[in-house]
């Protein structure tokens, strides 16, 4: 059984047990959190698609730590004008536990 759920403006493929890493989410670490938008849910060989989302089905999940990601170096330059510009920025990130999917 899975399920394709929109999470922080994100489509994820979503099975039971699975750990992933989403876009930082409100919430403390243990806390769980249900998320209402499934696209699409497979059980044993049937598919259900929804209109946008479908009806009464929900993603259950648990909030396992936040996080930051790798370090992402931006440097400018023009060249012959002397202009140089270094920035850096790390993603903040909340890793996540698929608990349950009910359709």
């Amino acid at each position: 059984m899975y399920a394709i759920v929109d999470i922080a403006g994100q489509q994820f493929k979503v099975a039971k047990d699975q750990k992933l890493f989403v876009h930082r989410l409100q919430g403390d670490e243990g806390a769980s959190i249900d998320f209402d938008k499934v696209l699409l849910a497979e059980d044993g060989g049937k598919i259900k698609v929804g209109a946008g989302a479908l009806k009464g089905a929900k993603v259950s999940a648990k909030i396992v730590s936040h996080l930051k990601g790798d370090k992402v170096i931006v440097f400018k330059k023009k060249r012959r004008k002397g202009y140089k510009k270094k920035n850096g920025h790390r993603q903040q990130f909340t890793k996540i536990e698929i608990t349950g999917i009910s359709i």
